[in-house]
C-alpha cells in the first residue's frame, strides 16, 4: 500500500510498519506550508489503516528535515494574495497548524520512530520530537536552532522536549543555538539511540512492536502519553482503564497463547 501527499511526505506499509518519508531532498526537507499540510493529513490517514501498527518517520536524502524553509515563508509574506494567520489562533484542537504538524505524531495511536541521518534542525527537530523513539546517526548534526535566526522553538516543541531534557540543559541548548551530533543528544535525552545505520535500527525495533498486540501497544502508547500531564490520581485510573479495556480480550489471550506454545503471535 502507498500513499502520496502533496508530493511532500509518501508512506508505505508492509508488514505492519508504516514507512513515512519527507519527499523534498533537494531542499533538505525543509518545512514549507506544503510540507506542514502533508504531513497532517498523512498522519490523520495513517490513523485510520488498520494495517498499520507502527510507524518509521525518516527523511529521503542526506538529511531527516533542515529546519524552516526561510524562502519559502518570506515569499508568503510579500504575497498580498496570501493572509497569513495569527499563531494564537488554536486551528487543530490545541495547536495552531506548524505545531500540529509535529504534535500530530505524538496524538498517533501507534508508535512512532524517527529515523534522523544528517541531522534534525530547528522545526526539524521539534518533528523529531513528536515520535515516541528517535534513532540517530552519531554525527548527525542536531540543534534547537530558532534563537539563531531571532527566534523562539514553537512547533510543540517546549511541551516535548519538557519530557526528555533537563531542564537547564534545555536552556542552554535553546538560548545559543548550539549544534550538536547524535552521541551527545542521546547523552542528553533528545535522542533514544545513535545507530551508524539508524533506519536499520529503526527498521529492527519496529518489527519488535509490531509483533507485539496492537491492542496492548496503543493502551501502552495512551497511558504513557497520558503521564505528561496528569497527577498521580489520574494516571492510576488511566492504568486501571487501560488495563480492563484490553485483559481477557482476543488480543491478550492470543499473547498469552504465543508464549505458552512458544510460537509467533498472531493478531488479527
Amino acid at each position: 500500500m502507498n500513499k502520496t501527499f502533496r508530493d511532500r511526505v509518501t508512506i508505505s506499509i508492509e508488514n505492519f510498519i508504516a514507512k513515512v518519508t519527507l519527499t523534498r531532498a533537494d531542499k533538505l526537507n525543509a518545512l514549507d506550508p506544503d510540507m506542514f499540510d502533508a504531513l497532517i493529513e498523512a498522519a490523520a490517514w495513517l490513523g485510520e489503516q488498520k494495517s498499520a501498527r507502527v510507524a518509521v518517520l525518516c527523511g529521503e536524502g542526506r538529511m531527516f528535515c533542515a529546519g524552516l524553509d526561510f524562502m519559502s515563508f518570506a515569499a508568503m509574506a510579500t504575497d498580498e494574495s496570501h493572509t497569513l494567520s495569527r499563531l494564537e489562533d488554536r486551528t487543530h484542537g490545541p495547536a495552531n497548524k506548524p505545531q500540529f504538524a509535529a504534535w500530530t505524531w505524538h496524538e498517533l495511536a501507534i508508535p512512532v520512530i524517527c529515523v534522523i541521518q544528517g541531522g534534525a534542525l530547528g522545526g526539524g527537530l521539534q518533528i523529531a520530537l513528536g515520535a515516541d523513539i528517535r534513532i540517530a546517526a552519531p554525527d548527525a548534526k542536531i540543534a534547537i536552532a530558532e534563537t539563531q535566526w531571532g527566534l523562539v522553538p514553537d512547533m510543540s516543541g517546549c511541551a516535548l522536549a519538557r519530557r526528555l531534557v533537563r531542564d537547564d540543559i534545555l536552556r542552554q541548548l535553546t538560548y545559543t543555538a548550539e549544534r550538536i551530533d547524535g552521541s551527545r543528544a542521546q547523552s542528553l535525552g533528545l535522542v533514544t539511540e545513535c545507530h551508524a545505520d539508524p533506519f536499520t535500527r529503526a527498521m529492527e525495533i519496529a518489527t519488535q512492536i509490531a509483533g507485539r498486540s496492537p491492542s496492548a501497544i496503543q493502551g501502552a502508547k495512551r497511558l504513557l502519553n497520558a503521564m505528561d500531564d496528569g497527577t498521580s490520581e489520574s494516571i492510576l485510573l488511566a492504568e486501571s482503564r487501560e488495563q480492563d479495556a484490553i485483559i481477557g480480550k482476543p488480543h491478550q489471550v492470543e499473547a498469552v497463547m504465543a508464549n505458552l506454545e512458544k510460537r509467533e503471535p498472531v493478531f488479527d
